[in-house]
């Protein structure tokens, strides 16, 4: 056999590919002269910020681009067929037969008005696999291979019964339906807490490997992709800037973009302080983003004293579930404390008792105590200033500033509402705000869909800080963020709590992120404290399997050798 004959061919080629959307003042370029070679069974991820065009460049291979976009210029061939300029059948030939997709959010993927199992039956009728009468069962053996339990039932039920792994697994099983040659994964795990983060991507490695499938991962996560794909692809601006085997980019970056990135992914910076520590070196500045150096207040801004939650279960008969059981915790002045743990661990519902937005069960010994009183006992005046003085930043800055506000309104309405000042004043405390949170004060006139989701996030904290508060709630505040952009907004809350001597209660389902900004942590599963401490001694040694799987569910784990990325 010659050298030529063992180079397998090109399962996807991608040349000189240019793909622009159509606008009042001409076509806007989106992707620029890329290329991009997969080969059959390859893993293969394309990383960047928002707007990098990787999710763009996957939406022109199945020609699923939104609104007026189009490929104008360049080639894709799948198995040497050209699919530039396929008519609607021929797209449809491919889809889901040879090319099968998981698409972002679970949610808004799957129709809320059918069921599980009729949505996978209809991947299946689409590209006529098997014969009719043996798909009920396939659609139970694909349910099944995608690891979810009891599939007879589940596949009876709604997308809304399903937790997010459990609608991430669904889109696998109808993804994977018609055995595809190539599967695109577009951020198939963003929304998803980092211990079934990893189940789910364990699981469809050695699905897509058993199956021979190739994957093509578009993700910002660079700790993530380089963990799961042996080639990556940076995208900057349209552009492929650096393409190469994964751990040798990520050792050896050579475009300042990727380099950034690099820097600023929190999953990379969190293996580089553990195996700082492990070795004795002081960590850098770039990666301690946040606190997290272990201040050493005593004085306590915020004390929550043995609280405890039950809800009734809708439907239940009667039933209840308790959301939280005798769950205390301290956040030191000045200091960052972060509460973890995965979805429904209750750490949501104990910052919402915290800010008053919820009671605590009648009867119990729960209490909150603020500057000397106890939040659960307040009445409606003290209630109303001890919000002063508390503020909260929520997860979704697309979901929590009112599009119909200007950015002036949304900061300048607290103040407002408390009575703070004259106009006049008011105007200059917001011009003082977006100075604080480094956006132009010509930001001041422009409304929330006119920002990117790093300036609306900026526009959240000043609002927060507007009554000059002692302490923040941050509610999963930089989880929908790219990485670089998370990175500034993480710089800009240690700057600010440095400043103001400000007080952070960190709710995130994030280690990576908690490693590099926490003073202390709460490790909270199923309503309960189940570790308790200093970041460092944390993560130095975990006590509880739980905390330890959360730590080592962090991606880049496995890249990581002496200490080095």
């Amino acid at each position: 056999m010659t050298e030529q004959t063992k180079i397998p061919k090109p399962l996807l080629e991608i040349k000189d590919l240019e793909v622009a959307f159509e606008s009042s003042t001409g076509m806007v370029p989106a992707v620029r002269k890329a290329d991009l070679t997969i080969y059959p069974g390859q893993a293969v991820a394309i990383v960047g910020e928002s707007g990098s065009g990787k999710s763009t460049m996957a939406n022109a291979i199945i020609n699923l681009l939104p609104g007026t976009g189009k490929v104008t210029g360049g080639s894709i061939k799948l198995e040497g067929k050209e699919l530039v300029g396929l008519d609607r059948k021929g797209y449809e030939a491919i889809r889901g037969s040879q090319i099968g997709l998981i698409p972002q959010d679970p949610m808004s993927n799957l129709n809320p008005v059918w069921k599980i199992g009729h949505q996978v039956k209809e991947a299946l009728d689409a590209n006529n696999v098997g014969d009719k009468k043996d798909r009920i069962q396939r659609v139970n053996e694909l349910l099944a291979e995608a690891g979810l339990p009891d599939v007879e039932r589940v596949a009876k039920q709604y997308p809304h019964e399903f937790s997010g792994g459990m609608r991430q697994r669904a889109l696998i099983a109808i993804g994977l339906a018609a055995r595809p040659k190539l599967l695109i994964a577009d951020e198939p795990t963003s929304a998803l807490d980092v211990t079934v983060q990893r189940r789910i991507l364990d699981h469809l490695e050695s699905l897509t490997e058993e199956l021979g499938t190739a994957v093509l991962f578009i993700t910002h996560d660079l700790g993530l992709a380089a963990e799961r794909a042996s080639h990556l692809v940076v995208m900057h601006r349209g552009r492929v800037v650096e393409s190469g085997p994964a751990l040798e980019i990520l050792r050896n970056p050579r475009h300042p973009y990727t380099q950034r990135l690099v820097a600023a992914a929190p999953s990379l910076a969190s293996r580089r302080i553990e195996s700082a520590h492990q070795a004795g070196i002081a960590h850098t500045d770039e990666e301690m983003t946040g606190s997290g150096a272990g201040r050493t207040s005593t004085e306590i801004a915020v004390e929550v004293k043995h609280l405890t939650k039950t809800f009734k279960v809708r439907g239940g008969k009667g039933r209840t579930f308790k959301a939280l059981d005798d769950v205390s915790f301290k956040v030191r002045k000045g200091t960052t404390l972060a509460v973890v743990g995965e979805s429904g661990s209750g750490k949501t519902t104990a910052a919402n008792i915290l800010l008053g937005l919820l009671d605590a069960d009648e009867g119990s010994k729960s209490e909150v105590i603020f500057g000397g009183k106890d939040v659960t006992k307040m009445n409606k005046a003290e209630r109303f200033d001890f919000r002063r003085k508390l503020q909260v930043v929520f997860q979704n800055p697309y979901g929590s500033l009112d599009p119909m506000f200007s950015v002036y309104s949304v900061i300048e309405e607290p103040l407002r509402v408390h009575k703070i000042g004259t106009k006049k004043e008011r105007e200059a405390r917001v011009a003082e705000l977006l100075d604080l949170v480094a956006l132009p004060r010509s930001a001041m006139r422009r409304y929330p869909n006119e920002l990117s989701g790093g300036q609306r996030q900026r526009v959240a904290i000043a609002r927060a800080l507007a009554l000059k508060p002692e302490a923040l709630v941050l509610d999963e505040a930089v989880s929908a963020l790219d990485v670089l952009v998370q990175n500034q907004i993480l710089r800009l809350l240690n700057d600010i709590q440095a400043r103001m001597n400000l007080s952070y209660l960190f709710i995130t389902h994030d280690l990576a992120v908690v490693r590099q900004v926490a003073d202390d942590v709460v490790v909270m599963q199923d309503g309960k404290v189940v570790e308790y401490g200093p970041t460092d001694d944390l993560f130095a040694n975990p006590k509880m399997e739980y905390t330890r799987n959360l730590i080592d569910s962090i991606p880049g784990g496995d890249l990581m050798i002496g200490g080095d990325v």
